[in-house]
This record gives structure tokens, C-alpha cells and sequence, in this order.
């Protein structure tokens, strides 16, 4: 069998708006299954040893595998650094659960003492990082290999059916507790969706949406802008290149060496994604690029095109009546509606007012779905300086979101 065909856009180009130009095929994962992934992840070093160990923390790996057969790798953090950190029992878990064209490293772009894994385990937290399908840790399938077009067949929608379940059900068996979770951009909408549909609410304590995504139509980002408007996604797709990958070697190298130049600031490379981010220093960008970004699937950025276009919440649209007929029962997507999110849930929610992707006005209309909430059970947060990246990178990101969050999550009986 021919790998499959991957596009992997030049990452400086893209941020220019110029089309996509640059296809390149990716050597398959190592094998498939569980026993796979784990000799792969061994022999790159791995995340624990690269960034959890190193910095003084123990940790473990986990492997999670999805109903529909992802292999997810899951990182653990069971203890603080300190002495009076590593003599609590029953450790309440957390969750985090990265975005889109990210993995579990966005947590730890900052050092130690400003990140917010390190910052939960330090005051008390069991907590666990999540790296959804597809991304570099995650590429395992029980009987795919990831060069298969049917391996990429998945948008977010089976992100909250099959990953999203998966973990919780694993952490809750792990830990016997319900599971405090914290997403970032994507990661918030998959909870979202899922408590609307009164899914692992069995399991759940609380929820913290950072940058929370859940309708797109106002959305700023010029990058996403370009990519919906001109249909590119749905272009490239039609071609059978069914894999979204950013990442290509020799551009992330050359965008690394171009951020050395003193006179080259990097730390505005995601203005055009994002939004103006405020407060992100030089050197994390080329931390960033060190890791990120990941692929995901083509028809995953199809489905936020949609959301884009639309101003809709709903699932896949495969623009066919008798294909949605297929899959749901009937001629439209169904809606995931907001309003169903449990009133007497607790709910950390902050978004930057200078973020393109969770602009405003969408964050808005969220905040009015959610606004029967029991007033005594939602924390409502707004830093008018931050965009996207500032909650995974700011320096002040500890102060300003980090502290407050753990102290929503101290207060929690």
C-alpha cells in the first residue's frame, strides 16, 4: 500500500495568507496497538523525561485506547516537588486537555514555576495531560496506521464520542474520584459538547474553559479567515489529502534560525492565528516550535470551517442528505445546544479581549446560553490584553489565570 498523501503547509507562507504549497509524505508509526506506541515513545524519550522528570517531577505514562481504536497517550503527574507536596493522599485529579494543532507539551512551554501542571501538582492536584489522536504520541490505531485515509476519518465530533470518553472513564478507574477538567480552545468545546449532551457528567467535578470555543462566526483570525473562505480544506480534502499537518521539518528549522535574528521578533509569528497576543517572550517561540505545531485531520478543520460560515453549533455536515441521513437519522447535522450545560455545575470561563480565534462576541453568545447558571457556581474571567496563546505562554499567564483557576478549584468541596 502507497503512504497516504499528507499536505504539509509552509508554515511562513501560511502566515502571509499565501495558499497552501508544499506536499510531502510522512513515514507510518512504527506499528499499530498499544505495545507499538509504547516502544515508540521510549525510543524518542518522551515527554515524562523530557519535560515532567527533568524539571524534578515524577511521572508516568499511560495508554488509553478508544472504542473506535486510538491509541492515546496520557502523561501523569501524581505529586508536587516539595516534601509537604508528596504525603497527600487522594490526590483530586485533573484533566487538561490541549487544543487543536497542539498536544499535551502546550502545558509546559513555561518554566516549572509559572506552568499550571506544574502549579496544580504543587498544591495538592493528581494531574493528568491528555494527547489527542494524531498528534506525535498519539499516532497509534489498533489495526490502522496512520498513512491510511480511514486513520484521518474523524473530526472533533469523535474527539468527544471516543477520546474524550475514554480518558475520563481511565482517570476515574485510575483515581476511584470524579475528575476536575481544564481545556484550552478546542479542549472546551469537547467538554461543552459532551455536557450538552449529558455525557461523563458522572465523572466530572468541575469544568475551566480557557479560551473557550463554541461559536466561531465572529471569529478574527485572518489564518482562519483564508482557510474557510477560500474553501481550502474542503479543496484539498476533494483531493485525498485527508491529513492537516503545519509541520514540516526543514520550515520549522528555518523559522528557529530566523527567530535568533535579534531584530526578528517571533513573538508576533502568531498574530495572524491568534490574534495580538500581549505578553509572550521571544525565546518561547522557538520553545513553541520545538514541539508544535501537530496535525490533525482534514476533516476536523472542515467541521470548524463550517462553525466559521455558519455561526452553527452542530456536528459534521457532510453537505449530503442522505449521507447526514446515514450517520444521524436525518437530512441535517443535529445541533449541540448549550443550554443544556447543568446549571449547578462549577465552571472557571476566561477569555482574552484581544483573542481573534474566542472573540468576543462569540464568547458572548456562549456566556448568554449560559446565563440561568447558578450565579454561585460560575467564575467569569476576562483579560482584555490577552489573545489565544497568552493562557499557555504569557509570562504573567500564572498571576493572571493560573492562581485564580486553582484557587476556583481550592474553594470546590
Amino acid at each position: 500500500m502507497k503512504p497516504l498523501n499528507t499536505i504539509s503547509l509552509n508554515y511562513t507562507i501560511l502566515l502571509i495568507f499565501c495558499a497552501p504549497n508544499l506536499f510531502c509524505l510522512k513515514a507510518p508509526a512504527n506499528g499499530t496497538g498499544e505495545a507499538a506506541l509504547a516502544a515508540q515513545s521510549s525510543d524518542r524519550g518522551g515527554t515524562c523525561k523530557s519535560m515532567v522528570e527533568s524539571n524534578g517531577y515524577d511521572c508516568e505514562e499511560h495508554w488509553v485506547i478508544t472504542k473506535d481504536g486510538y491509541v492515546l497517550n496520557v502523561l501523569r503527574i501524581p505529586l508536587g516537588r516539595f516534601v509537604g507536596c508528596r504525603k497527600a493522599r487522594n490526590r483530586p485529579p485533573v484533566l487538561l486537555q490541549h487544543g487543536m494543532l497542539l498536544d499535551a507539551r502546550s502545558w509546559m512551554l513555561l518554566p516549572p514555576k509559572r506552568s499550571l501542571p506544574f502549579n496544580l501538582a504543587d498544591n495538592g492536584y493528581d494531574v493528568w495531560l491528555v494527547n489527542s489522536r494524531g498528534t506525535e504520541y498519539s499516532e497509534g490505531h489498533t489495526s490502522l496506521n496512520n498513512y491510511d485515509p480511514a486513520y484521518w476519518n474523524w473530526s472533533w465530533d469523535e474527539l468527544v464520542a471516543y477520546d474524550l470518553p475514554a480518558t475520563f472513564q481511565y482517570v476515574y478507574n485510575q483515581t476511584g474520584q470524579k475528575l476536575h477538567f481544564v481545556g484550552h480552545s478546542q479542549g472546551t468545546l469537547m467538554v461543552m459538547a459532551a455536557m450538552s449532551r449529558d455525557q461523563l457528567l458522572n465523572m466530572l467535578r468541575s469544568a475551566a474553559l480557557l479560551c473557550p470555543i463554541a461559536y466561531l462566526r465572529h471569529t478574527t483570525s485572518l489564518l482562519s479567515r483564508f482557510i474557510t473562505d477560500n474553501f481550502i480544506a474542503e479543496a484539498l480534502h476533494s483531493l485525498g489529502l485527508y491529513k492537516f499537518d503545519l509541520n514540516d521539518l526543514i520550515t520549522m528549522r528555518t523559522l528557529k534560525i530566523i527567530c535568533r535574528i535579534p531584530s526578528v521578533d517571533c513573538s508576533n509569528m502568531f498574530t495572524p492565528y491568534t490574534g495580538q497576543n500581549c505578553c509572550i517572550k521571544r525565546s518561547k517561540t522557538e520553545i513553541f516550535l520545538d514541539h508544535q505545531p501537530q496535525p490533525t485531520a482534514m476533516k476536523n478543520v472542515i467541521h470548524m470551517c463550517q462553525m466559521v460560515r455558519r455561526g452553527t453549533l452542530t456536528m459534521y455536515d457532510y453537505n449530503d442528505c442522505d449521507e447526514n441521513i446515514k450517520h444521524y437519522g436525518q437530512p441535517t447535522p443535529p445541533a449541540y445546544n448549550m443550554t443544556c450545560i447543568p446549571n449547578d455545575l462549577p465552571i472557571f470561563l476566561s477569555y482574552g479581549g484581544a483573542d481573534a480565534l474566542s472573540d468576543v462576541n462569540d464568547v458572548k453568545l456562549l456566556l448568554d446560553c449560559l446565563r440561568h447558571h447558578d450565579p454561585g457556581k460560575i467564575v467569569v474571567q476576562c483579560i482584555e490584553s490577552y489573545a489565544h496563546a497568552d493562557y499557555l505562554m504569557a509570562e504573567k499567564a500564572k498571576e493572571d489565570v493560573y492562581d485564580p483557576l486553582i484557587a476556583f478549584l481550592n474553594k470546590l468541596p
